[in-house]
């Protein structure tokens, strides 16, 4: 899975406006907080933000930070979902943890060597399981849980099958 596509699936759960009173974000567009939109130059309605910016902000926010083309095609994904739904450090120790390495938070050699040698469903499935589990016990777990419990659920179902 290359950026592309990671990006179009993710949008199949960040797209639209959203302005949750139980979300710490405030208003978003596309997942974006009014917050990153501004730390990327951009203040104006969030519902205008433009769609290149969203792209590059994934990109570079992201994508770029859990060096996801060095990461093996089958958890580039998981991985991606992660970091956007949970940050990008706790997204890594997940990964980490799964692979049985330190969990420093930093994709370097011992945790892309661990990631190329692992099972790639073995690692989404336990990195999901601790995902989940780090879900449950957010205080917006009661307004969100539902959502993210389906895209952890589709994760599982889907995860590891995309090669390329």
């Amino acid at each position: 899975m290359n950026f592309d596509d990671a990006f179009n699936e993710l949008m199949k759960h960040e797209g639209g406006f959203a302005n949750h009173p139980a979300d710490p974000g405030g208003k978003t567009m596309f997942g974006i907080t009014e917050a990153v939109a501004a730390e990327n130059g951009y203040h104006g309605d969030m519902i205008n933000i433009p769609s290149t910016l969203v792209r590059n902000i994934y990109f570079q926010q992201y994508w770029k930070p859990i060096h996801a083309e060095k990461l093996p095609a089958p958890i580039r994904y998981a991985v991606f979902d992660a970091a956007v739904n949970s940050g990008v450090g706790q997204a890594i120790r997940w990964l980490q943890r799964s692979l049985g390495v330190a969990d420093d938070g930093k994709i370097g050699k011992i945790t892309l060597g661990a990631a190329h040698q692992a099972n790639p469903d073995q690692v989404i499935r336990f990195m999901l399981a601790r995902r989940l589990d780090f879900m449950t016990r957010l205080s917006t777990w009661d307004s969100f849980g539902r959502g993210w419990a389906r895209r952890i659920a589709k994760l599982l179902n889907h995860g590891g099958e995309d090669e390329s």
